[in-house]
């Protein structure tokens, strides 16, 4: 993904991506824990159809199911507007939706307590950094028979290698997002800073080539102006050339066009430490807000962002970002990694009592095209009109918090007007151009690292903000980093990731 006001998946992490139709970054933080059984270490009995018609409702009775995501703050119409989803599906389904939101700063914290604490739930958004510990840890059911059975048009529009890039231990366990499914990064720029200092957009082809645009903006703008604003995420897509196996920690990786599939400590490599060496410069020279590594929400209309996207995305940038023209150029990709496609899934709870129906709302949302414009724009006749049937949309408001990237498929959602009435035609052309990552469809299987794998974690956590933003010396932090990584069981994991990238691809 991921993909991002915003978190996730542009600038920081993904923080523009979160705007209605921007990809998701793949290097989303997100930890989710446990709805789960008292074995952690392995996925809970959730067969296709065990619990499904426990505790229902009395016949006639409409269930309602809780939706945990992440987004922005509140709109005064969110309530209105969920209310008119609900009279929607209601009639064409049976099913409504309670709708929670996680903030993008406070999503990791908050989607770790719902979980560990067993809070119900029905459905909930994830992604490739928490995935797989999830799965391991027993919160989500086992769909694999079930998404056949109940939801078939659900489960025949997804390609297969879509729903392969899924599997967990052979077995799905969540609906993947069909998007822009492979990862193609853009770096965008405010047409007015362009304009004004001249900058040839069609030769930046690397972080180096960014390094005079931003000096001359600084020099130009003055000293309260940063080129590079910031979240704590950093510089989003900064790691894209490495695959993490979908563990979720950047650290451990293998090169993605590496044929031999070497698993390497990620930090240490050349082209790795050039960058935040880059980035430490750019942080002290002014060219990245001071804040950014304590900075969880992003401002609006930034002179400069990355973002995982695809053709006509600075159409919603714009809209969001109350920015007249954004120039958008590719950089990287597209490419499939098994991260990518699981940069947004929607998993159902090990303990929801309405499975079912869960996966017929997904199906829903993936297949019915009234349903999936007011997930992703809001209250018709307030957030937007209709311009062309279910097909063209004209936002009349940039407050609406959910990122149409978490919820479904992007090949039943109007474009917004002014983007190209091919856009999602595009999109899937990308899909098909996409090269493979040397280990496109291996995932690592972390059911006997979880102590390694969650000490790891926990000593990247204490670094990346700081390093990802620019704000730590990478000459000198990364020794110590690696160090600490190492204590913590780097080692083993990445031994264990070796052994099982060398089986399953012999």
């Amino acid at each position: 993904m991921k993909q991002t006001k915003k978190k996730l998946l542009a600038v920081g992490a993904a923080a523009l991506l979160t705007t209605a139709l921007a990809g998701c970054g793949s290097n989303a933080d997100s930890e989710t824990g446990n709805n789960a059984p008292a074995n952690a270490n392995t996925p809970a009995n959730t067969s296709a159809n065990a619990d499904t018609n426990a505790n229902k409702p009395a016949s006639g009775d409409i269930p309602t199911l809780v939706w945990w995501t992440i987004g922005g703050q509140m709109p005064a119409n969110f309530d209105k507007a969920i209310a008119a989803m609900n009279e929607y599906t209601a009639e064409k389904i049976g099913v409504k939706i309670d709708i929670k939101v996680a903030s993008w700063g406070d999503w990791d914290t908050k989607i770790n307590t719902v979980v560990n604490t067993g809070e119900p739930f029905d459905i909930m958004f994830t992604n490739n950094s928490k995935y797989s510990q999830q799965v391991n840890m027993g919160a989500f059911a086992d769909l694999t028979d079930l998404v056949q059975k109940e939801t078939p048009d659900l489960y025949n529009l997804i390609p297969q290698k879509v729903w392969d890039g899924t599997k967990i231990g052979g077995k799905i366990y969540s609906v993947p997002t069909y998007k822009d499914s492979s990862l193609t990064q853009y770096w965008v720029f405010d047409d007015k800073y362009v304009q004004k200092y001249g900058i040839d957009t069609a030769n930046i082809k690397t972080l180096q080539d960014l390094d005079k645009p931003f000096h001359d903006m600084k020099a130009g703008e003055g000293k309260s102006f940063y080129p590079l604003p910031m979240t704590q995420g950093g510089f989003n897509g900064f790691f894209n050339s490495y695959d993490d196996m979908t563990l979720g920690l950047p650290p451990i990786g293998v090169k993605a066009d590496d044929a031999s599939r070497k698993v390497v400590s990620v930090l240490e490599q050349p082209d790795v430490m050039d960058g935040l060496k880059l980035l430490h410069k750019w942080y002290q020279d002014g060219i990245v807000n001071p804040d950014a590594p304590t900075k969880t929400e992003a401002d609006k209309g930034p002179a400069f962002f990355a973002a995982q996207a695809f053709p006509g995305a600075e159409t919603t940038w714009q809209i969001n970002e109350g920015v007249a023209k954004y120039d958008m150029f590719q950089n990287f990709g597209p490419i499939y990694t098994t991260s990518t496609i699981q940069g947004s899934l929607n998993a159902i709870s090990a303990t929801s009592k309405y499975k079912s129906e869960a996966l017929k709302y997904l199906q829903l949302v993936n297949t019915d095209p009234k349903l999936r414009n007011m997930l992703a724009f809001g209250e018709p006749g307030v957030d937007y009109n209709n311009v062309d049937g279910e097909k063209v949309v004209e936002r009349t408001t940039d407050t609406w918090p959910l990122a149409a990237y978490t919820q479904g498929t992007f090949f039943d959602l109007a474009v917004t007007k002014g983007a190209p009435v091919d856009q999602w035609d595009q999109v899937k052309k990308l899909n098909e151009q996409a090269t493979s990552s040397s280990t496109l469809g291996f995932a690592l299987d972390i059911s006997k690292l979880g102590t390694e794998v969650a000490n790891t974690k926990a000593v990247w956590d204490k670094y990346k903000y700081e390093l990802l933003t620019g704000a730590s010396d990478p000459e000198k932090v990364i020794p110590k980093i690696v160090s600490e990584l190492k204590a913590a069981g780097m080692d083993t994991v990445a031994k264990a990731a070796q052994e099982q990238i060398d089986a399953y691809f012999k």
